[in-house]
C-alpha cells in the first residue's frame, strides 16, 4: 500500500575487494532522520530500536537529523537512544536540522545516551586480527565539514567507513581519500514518490543520490530513507527504513578459500 508506513528492513550484502577475512560478515545497522516531533512520535523510534537489537549488529550508525525544529526535543529520546547497542559501538553525525536548531544541545543529548558523535574526526579500531576505519563529518549545509581532518588520522590501506548526513557530498569526498563506504540520509528517499513523476521535492545536497546503493568513483554510497517526516505528516511509496549492510569478500575469493 502506498501510504504504508510500516518499518522496512533493507538488507545489503556489499562485496569489498581485498576485504580482510576478519571483516567478512561484519554487520552495520544504520538509522537516519528520526525527526522526533512534531510529526514523528516516539513509538516509531522505539520500534526501530527494538528491531535493531534483533539484528545483533557489529556496529550501529546514526546519520543525522535527530530533531526537526527544537534542539531540546532530543532529550525526549535519550532513554530510547541509550538502548542501542553494538559489539563495536554506536556512532552518530549531526544533520542540517540538528545544527540549525542547536548543535551543542543536540550533541549533548546524543552523548548522554552513550553515543559518540563524530565531528570531522575518525579513528581506527581492531576487529579480530584486522582493522577498520570509521570517520564522520559535520553537516554539509549548516555546519563546517572537513573531510581532510576526518580522514587524516586513519590507517592506510584498510576499509574506511564514512558517516556524512548529505549523500551528494560523496562526489567531492571520494576524490580526497579512499572511502570504502559512505553512509548518508537526509533525503527521506523523497518522502513522497509519485508514479511517473518520481520525487517532486528533494533537499539541497540530496538531489542526486536519493536512496539506496550507488557506486561513485571507487566508493560505495548508501542513502537511507530515514524514519521520520518533515513539512507534512505523510510518506507515500517511501516507507521508513532500517538498513543492514554486511561487508563480504568477493564471491570468487570465497570460492578460493573453500577449495584451499
Amino acid at each position: 500500500m502506498p501510504f504504508q508506513n510500516q518499518l522496512t528492513l533493507e538488507q545489503i550484502q556489499l562485496p569489498i575487494p581485498d576485504l580482510p577475512e576478519a571483516l567478512d560478515g561484519f554487520k552495520i545497522v544504520q538509522l537516519s532522520d528520526l525527526h522526533y516531533l512534531p510529526f514523528t512520535k516516539l513509538d516509531l523510534f522505539e520500534k526501530a530500536v527494538a528491531q535493531v537489537a534483533t539484528r545483533k549488529p557489529d556496529l550501529v550508525v546514526l546519520t543525522g537529523d535527530f530533531v526537526t525544529h527544537e534542539a531540546e526535543t532530543i532529550f525526549g529520546i535519550v532513554q530510547t537512544l541509550s538502548r542501542l547497542n553494538a559489539k563495536y559501538g554506536v556512532f552518530a553525525v549531526l544533520g542540517n536540522h540538528d545544527v540549525r536548531s542547536g548543535a551543542r544541545i543536540v550533541r549533548q543529548g546524543i552523548e548522554e545516551a552513550g553515543i559518540s558523535v563524530l565531528h570531522n574526526c575518525g579513528f581506527t579500531f581492531d576487529v579480530g586480527n584486522s582493522r577498520l576505519n570509521l570517520a564522520g563529518v559535520d553537516d554539509g549545509i549548516w555546519g563546517h565539514p572537513d573531510i581532510h581532518a576526518a580522514l587524516a588520522p586513519l590507517a592506510p590501506r584498510i576499509p574506511t567507513l564514512l558517516l556524512a548526513h548529505e549523500p551528494d557530498v560523496i562526489d567531492d569526498f571520494s576524490e580526497v581519500g579512499p572511502i570504502t563506504l559512505q553512509l548518508s540520509g537526509h533525503t527521506h528517499g523523497g518522502q513522497v514518490r509519485l508514479p511517473l513523476l518520481g520525487t517532486p521535492v528533494l533537499p539541497k545536497l540530496g538531489e542526486k543520490y536519493v536512496q539506496g546503493l550507488h557506486r561513485v568513483n571507487n566508493s560505495w554510497l548508501y542513502t537511507n530513507r530515514g524514519l521520520g517526516m518533515v513539512s507534512m505528516p505523510i510518506r507515500f511509496n517511501c516507507p521508513p527504513e532500517i538498513t543492514e549492510i554486511i561487508l563480504t569478500a568477493p564471491s570468487d575469493r570465497r570460492s578460493e578459500n573453500v577449495l584451499s
